[in-house]
């Protein structure tokens, strides 16, 4: 590639492969689970952040407020918006075939009842 030389360049057509590429990033690199544990990178960074909590099916629930602030403060700086529905989806039994986290509180039901918000709910 030479520097300082223009070429003409159809908008359209690169726009059209820019998007596609941009799109394919997105969805391998987020969207579609790893092949090698089944989880979608989101779900992976609450696991680990659960890990460093030391919360374990022996030790007492914690908020999930707290989880929520964790990931995002050190793996998801994104925003906690996100986060909080993807650990509900961790820890529904109707959503995975098995749950990963164990949820005390309301975390919605299969008929479509939204979760109680997250100062209210705990998890290990």
């Amino acid at each position: 590639m030479e520097v300082g030389i223009v070429k003409p360049v159809n908008v359209e057509e690169e726009m059209k492969h820019s998007y596609l590429d941009y799109a394919m990033s997105v969805i391998v690199s987020r969207a579609l689970p790893d092949a090698r544990d089944g989880l979608k990178p989101s779900q992976r960074r609450i696991l680990v952040s659960m890990h460093d909590l030391n919360l374990a099916p022996n030790r007492p629930h914690r908020k999930c407020a707290k989880i929520c602030g964790d990931t995002s403060g050190n793996y998801h700086p994104h925003g906690e918006a996100v986060i909080y529905p993807t650990l509900v989806r961790l820890a529904q039994d109707f959503n995975m075939r098995y749950p990963l986290v164990d949820g005390q509180g309301n975390f919605g039901s299969i008929d479509g009842d939204p979760p109680a918000a997250m100062r209210y709910t705990e998890a290990r």
